[in-house]
């Protein structure tokens, strides 16, 4: 059971880390479909892997672009953690509408929060609307995807709890 989740682990962060590679055009240049996998690792893992999962992927599409905002990305990769932490949660307790309710304001309109007083009023409003669509556009394919992908996994190998 311990080697099935750590295969799974590594599995979607290197999901993560190809979906990186598909930017969403904004003017910062980490977005991009790096949460995907992330997010269908809640129907797969549990909460504390899911969380690891989401931070490589951010790490690595941070990477790809060249670490735009710095040192700061260890503060969003520690944000991104705890978001798929709660949503991971949240799929498990069942709140399948919640879920992607939190996950779209937690990542969308709260993470870049922190950036209104590090960086400036000005730059918070600037980024807010390309994450904003960027963590709708990860939620919407994860969202479609997710339910197609669990069934045709539970033939296969199971939900791994």
């Amino acid at each position: 059971m311990k080697l099935r989740k750590m295969t799974l682990t590594a599995i979607f962060a290197a999901l993560c880390a190809v979906g990186g590679f598909i930017k969403i055009p904004s003017g910062v240049g980490s977005l991009a479909l790096d949460t995907v996998p992330a997010l269908l690792a809640a129907a797969f893992l549990p909460p504390v892997l899911v969380g690891t999962v989401s931070m490589t992927g951010h790490l690595a599409s941070a990477m790809y672009a060249g670490f735009p905002l710095g040192p700061f990305h260890v503060l969003i990769a520690i944000e991104m953690m705890i978001i798929l932490y709660v949503f991971a949660r949240l799929h498990k307790a069942g709140h399948h509408t919640l879920k992607w309710v939190f996950f779209i304001v937690a990542n969308g309109l709260l993470a870049p929060l922190p950036f209104y007083f590090l960086v400036s009023p000005a730059f918070f409003v600037g980024v807010v609307p390309a994450i904003l669509v960027a963590t709708i556009v990860n939620a919407v394919v994860a969202a479609v995807v997710m339910p197609v992908l669990s069934k045709a996994a539970s033939g296969r190998f199971g939900v791994v709890q």
